[in-house]
């Protein structure tokens, strides 16, 4: 299954607009994204999309001029062999982003997927075929507004609801106790901080979070703060959830089991280096008794990846949605079905949904 050629896509789409206070920091205005196709010299196709922060047109050009030639000529099928070379490869001269390696991964395991005539999550080794969802809010203007859609999460029967407050411990400690309030004790709720405490303000913050009987405590200082994020884990009952941001794959992350850094580890198809990095990180994880929780992957074609990996695994407790959902579901075309608050897995070959290649082209800024 030799890969004999692979196209670059540098894309936009012009909705949503973002308002600057959803993404907290964020000068992020239109979704700009990458499409990554592979071809193989039998005529098998698979295409993934791609994280692309704020700058397709840069993210495109380290796909096309590092990831590119690298896969160009080589099996499809020796994936692994391909994870371990490119590390390798990476280290000595190209130091990409986090996000660069996962589409070229995905492509591979999709090709393979396809030829075996099973959907991704089957071809993997099916544990499940369909999967809890939660929904993570964005930065939201008042500690009401989370109330609010937390409630309207509750009435759709999802599993849970993740606050991503706005960085401002009394605006945050207010959002999580009137959310609470709206939701009844029994609903399962998170807080995700994104980083925005030191150790002291956590520790105080994660008490509250105790009495308040949230399910877990993500990212609350940043991820390569490792001696904070053990103090936490060690001082809170309240599970401590990260590695989301940690380079290095699967690698640090059992740096951070071993060294009692977090209760909970992330990983996600995007920002890890694709399927072959999550399936690692999962398994290590369960080798210790610990949950991999799949990170959202925002734009809902890497979602549905995601969600492959989610169903064939056992310690992953959820699916997670970044809401407003329509800001995000754009490139399939149909959307990931959704029974009773749980993600129903695809059972076509591949990646189950296919791509929406009308609003491709309408996005598309260039060709690499």
């Amino acid at each position: 299954m030799i890969i004999s050629d692979i196209e670059v896509r540098v894309c936009r789409s012009s909705t949503p607009e973002f308002a600057a206070s959803e993404m907290r920091f964020s000068t992020i205005k239109e979704m700009e994204f990458l499409v990554i196709s592979m071809k193989t010299a039998e005529g098998l196709e698979a295409s993934s999309f791609g994280f692309a922060a704020t700058s397709a047109r840069g993210a495109g050009r380290i796909a096309a001029d590092a990831l590119r030639p690298f896969f160009l000529g080589k099996n499809a099928l020796y994936r692994e062999k391909h994870w371990h070379d490119y590390r390798m490869a990476d280290r000595w001269w190209n130091h990409v982003p986090i996000y660069s390696y996962g589409p070229f991964d995905i492509c591979t395991w999709l090709l393979a997927a396809q030829a075996a005539g099973q959907p991704l999550y089957k071809y993997l080794g099916a544990y499940r075929d369909r999967v809890p969802i939660y929904a993570s809010s964005l930065v939201l203007g008042s500690p009401e507004e989370y109330a609010r859609q937390a409630l309207e999460v509750k009435a759709k029967g999802w599993a849970a609801y993740k606050l991503h407050p706005p960085g401002e411990d009394k605006l945050d400690l207010a959002a999580y106790r009137l959310t609470r309030e709206a939701v009844g004790d029994d609903f399962k709720l998170m807080a995700d901080p994104v980083a925005s405490h030191d150790y002291r303000s956590a520790l105080r913050m994660g008490r509250e979070l105790e009495k308040l009987n949230y399910y877990w405590l993500e990212e609350p200082v940043y991820d390569v703060d490792l001696k904070s994020l053990s103090k936490l884990t060690a001082d809170l009952d309240l599970p401590i959830c990260g590695t989301e941001v940690v380079v290095g794959s699967h690698y640090s992350t059992a740096q951070c089991i071993a060294q009692g850094c977090v209760d909970i580890v992330r990983s996600d198809v995007s920002w890890k280096g694709g399927i072959t990095a999550v399936m690692k990180t999962a398994h290590l994880a369960e080798s210790f008794g610990m949950n991999c929780e799949i990170h959202t992957a925002i734009l809902h074609p890497l979602e549905l990846v995601n969600l492959h990996c989610c169903a064939a695994i056992r310690n992953c407790e959820f699916f997670e949605i970044l809401l407003p959902t329509d800001y995000f579901d754009f490139g399939l075309k149909e959307s990931i079905r959704i029974e009773e608050g749980q993600a129903v897995l695809p059972q076509a070959p591949g990646l189950g949904i296919e791509l929406d290649w009308d609003f491709i082209e309408n996005c598309t800024l260039e060709i690499l």
